[in-house]
């Protein structure tokens, strides 16, 4: 359908008046608005898709439990459950009275019929490649699992993974998952700040880490990093650190608390069975920004969750015996918790990791790898597509990819025309393009085109999975049948976050008190005449910075903590590649002022060091504005709105509420003089 004028005023408005982060610019919005073309599944691919029958939709609808329970069915467990589901808003409980185990579910049951199949393909960046059997990463998780049990780390321990993506950090979570410990994985690329909060606020009791990573060329000194943020974590007991080369062994180890990973599994006892955990035991924490200054540890378990991700990865993904399948996430993030690890290697999948940057040492790294290692499924973010868009199509045409037969995206909404390159460019035209939505609350996909049934239109994440009850709906909770609102999801879901970590009052404040009983997801959507959703980016004071999620205040928080900075402001802007940037204005302590002054350029880089310092690369702001001011109502809020609309180079919307409408007109000038 092609939506009127009146439809895209309301949707520009929706956009700027509910303060929506939204990734899209007013010409993806456009395009979206008026977006028509359909790619129905070809004949060919239906034929061999998993799933072909629209029947499937029906008979969630009929009887949800009953269509969660038949995919419960297909894992492994040592006890089976009594019922289905226990739901008192907010609180629910799936496979109740269930025993399984994750780890058991993604390696021992495979080792009779997959044993020798490839598990983990990996490359680093600088080219080596090792892979494992499942036979052989059962072995090795077993053994570091006995390792993990002889540090004493029991049931319900949490332990931190702060490490590059290497197997590894794979086998360190599947380890932990066999003996009930709870990991909490934080990426790589946060600083040593982020990750002793992480680590205080979940109380863990071990740290894995390696002594370095890779990015483009150079070494990220984890252990160094990891070192600095244990000085402020009295829970940490034990370190495991995983040397990447001998050479490394010259690196500082403390007696007693850190320990090699490779003579601690030389000790380690061989055979250490999976122990089997109640449906609700805690499988992870990990930590999300939310829109206060403190990450938030979401809480997920253990039979829902996998049974929510092992149902998407089959369904989503049309995944096949041979399929050779790639989801560039990191493991630091939720997508590379269910899409990397836990939802291919409980289907019995062979994975391929990646270690490094897609444009090194050249641009065309990622295509180079495809051809390689014969990649049959990508699934990747709108980030990396519109970078790949702007390198140009000659570099994915410089090699074969003919092995390609499905493609993803995921992480924030994609504009038609970075689909459309991936659709052409990448999947050769015969490629479905799943675009799919979810959070890492969710913990699984939800919503998403089945490939095999399913039309897709460029820049819509098409239909809820089956058995995902999702609507639109208005500020009263009332349901738009057509039209844009707030994304909500009306019915509880498997994989569902059980709450966050150490605090209840902020699960339930957080996503639940918009509306009782329905979940609120922090994004903006529109439903077309087809039932098809658009998402068009969060509603709250997160930003959705390359796919990764940053709160305002975070960074806020970050910027007020150097010296010399009184006050802070953080918004989201239009950014080419990343989709939304980070703009800050802030106001410079009256002692500090001549300082700053003296060499501005100087100083800006200086606070822009410090926010990576206290979070890391990814929360770096792309533009600091140093004011005297910062527009505010009457009351003191501060109108980020307003710091939008200047920093887009927008008109400025209604001010009438300010207490100083002269302000913003000041900083306006100011900003645009910048540029």
């Amino acid at each position: 359908m092609v939506w009127d004028q009146t439809d895209r005023q309301e949707c520009l408005s929706y956009i700027n008046h509910r303060r929506l982060e939204t990734k899209l610019s007013e010409k993806d919005i456009d395009a979206l608005l008026h977006e028509t073309r359909e790619f129905p599944p070809s004949d060919s691919f239906k034929l061999q898709a998993n799933i072909s029958n629209e029947a499937v939709y029906e008979r969630a609808l009929e009887n949800r439990e009953a269509f969660w329970e038949s995919w419960a069915e297909e894992l492994d467990w040592e006890t089976k459950w009594t019922s289905v589901l226990e739901w008192t808003p907010p609180n629910a409980r799936w496979f109740i009275d269930g025993k399984i185990n994750v780890s058991y579910n993604c390696l021992d049951r495979h080792l009779e019929t997959r044993g020798d199949k490839k598990a983990i393909i990996w490359e680093g960046e600088p080219g080596e490649v090792r892979t494992f059997t499942y036979r052989e990463l059962h072995a090795e998780v077993s053994r570091f699992a006995s390792a993990l049990l002889k540090l004493r780390v029991e049931p319900g321990d949490r332990v931190a993974i702060y490490m590059p993506l290497i197997p590894e950090a794979v086998v360190a979570m599947l380890a932990c998952a066999r003996i009930g410990a709870v990991h909490s994985v934080v990426f790589g690329g946060f600083s040593s700040d982020a990750l002793s909060d992480r680590i205080n606020d979940a109380q863990a009791k071990v740290l894995i880490t390696a002594t370095t990573g890779y990015r483009r060329g150079n070494l990220v000194a984890l252990k160094k990093l990891s070192d600095n943020a244990i000085s402020n974590t009295p829970s940490i007991a034990h370190v495991v650190v995983v040397a990447r080369h001998e050479e490394d062994r010259s690196t500082e180890m403390k007696e007693g608390r850190d320990h090699w990973y490779d003579e601690i599994m030389k000790d380690a006892d061989p055979k250490c069975d999976a122990i089997p955990l109640d449906s609700e035991h805690m499988l992870f924490t990990l930590y999300t920004s939310g829109t206060t200054g403190k990450p938030k540890g979401i809480v997920h378990t253990t039979g829902g969750y996998l049974t929510g991700v092992y149902a998407t990865t089959k369904w989503v993904f049309d995944l096949k015996e041979d399929d050779v399948y790639w989801c560039t996430a990191d493991i630091g993030w939720v997508t590379g918790h269910s899409y990397v690890v836990y939802g291919p290697l409980s289907n019995g999948a062979t994975v391929f990791l990646y270690e490094g940057a897609p444009d090194w040492p050249e641009r065309d790294r990622m295509w180079s790898l495809v051809e390689k290692h014969k990649v049959t499924i990508f699934y990747t973010a709108p980030t990396a597509i519109r970078a790949f868009m702007k390198w140009g199509r000659q570099l994915p045409q410089s090699h074969d990819l003919s092995s390609l037969r499905l493609l993803g995206s995921v992480g924030e909404p994609i504009n038609p025309e970075a689909w459309i390159w991936y659709h052409e460019n990448i999947g050769g035209g015969r490629c479905p393009v799943v675009d799919t939505w979810w959070q890492t609350e969710t913990g699984m996909i939800m919503i998403t085109p089945l490939p095999g049934i399913v039309a897709t239109k460029p820049g819509s994440a098409t239909r809820a999975f089956p058995g995902i009850e999702t609507a639109i709906l208005n500020e009263a909770g009332e349901r738009v049948d057509v039209g844009g609102g707030y994304l909500a999801i009306t019915s509880p879901w498997p994989a569902m976050l059980r709450g966050i970590y150490g605090d209840p009052e902020r699960f339930e404040k957080q996503y639940w008190s918009k509306w009782k009983g329905i979940y609120f997801t922090g994004d903006g959507a529109r439903r077309d005449e087809e039932g098809y959703f658009w998402l068009l980016g969060r509603v709250d004071d997160v930003m959705n910075v390359a796919g990764h999620r940053i709160g305002t205040m975070e960074v806020e928080s970050a910027l007020v903590d150097h010296p010399a900075v009184a006050e802070a402001a953080v918004v989201g802007i239009g950014h080419e590649i990343k989709g939304t940037g980070i703009a800050a204005f802030v106001i410079v302590k009256e002692s500090r002022k001549e300082e700053s002054m003296r060499d501005p350029k100087a100083f800006e880089s200086e606070l822009k060091a410090h926010v990576v310092q206290k979070i890391g690369a990814i929360a770096r702001p792309e533009k600091i504005l140093i004011t005297v001011e910062l527009p505010k109502t009457r009351s003191g809020k501060i109108m980020r709105r307003l710091l939008r609309d200047i920093a887009e180079g927008r008109a400025l919307g209604d001010v009438t509420t300010l207490a100083d409408p002269t302000v913003v007109a000041s900083l306006k000038e100011r900003y645009e003089e910048q540029e």
